[in-house]
């Protein structure tokens, strides 16, 4: 426990602990690995990262590296057939080539 009360998960706090791995999930690669294990399928999962989506108000948005991505995974994440596409390398690809797009924006 830190000086304020709050509990420490191998010398971090929840709230930093939910920060990295929400971030985490910008990436499409976890993604893909988090389907194939089977994660994507367990509703106890799934109602974690709905739960995630308080990222998305202002006083937890501005910790985000990648809030566009990020979020927009969390969002996706809460849709079945995004759940089972995501497995597919053709998906995978077009995550990838959106987020390169994106980040290179008007250098082309």
């Amino acid at each position: 426990m830190t000086d304020s009360g709050e509990p420490q998960y191998g010398g971090f706090s929840r709230f930093e602990l939910e920060l990295e791995f929400v971030q985490a999930l910008a990436n499409p690669w976890y993604l893909n690995y988090l389907a194939t294990q089977k994660y994507l399928d367990d509703p106890a999962f799934i109602a974690y990262l709905d739960y995630l989506q308080y990222f998305s108000q202002p006083k937890y948005l501005k910790y985000l590296s990648y809030p566009g991505p990020t979020l927009r995974t969390l969002e996706l994440l809460q849709q079945e057939r995004f759940r089972k596409d995501i497995l597919m390398p053709n998906t995978v690809a077009q995550l990838i080539e959106e987020g390169v797009k994106a980040s290179i924006g008007g250098l082309l």
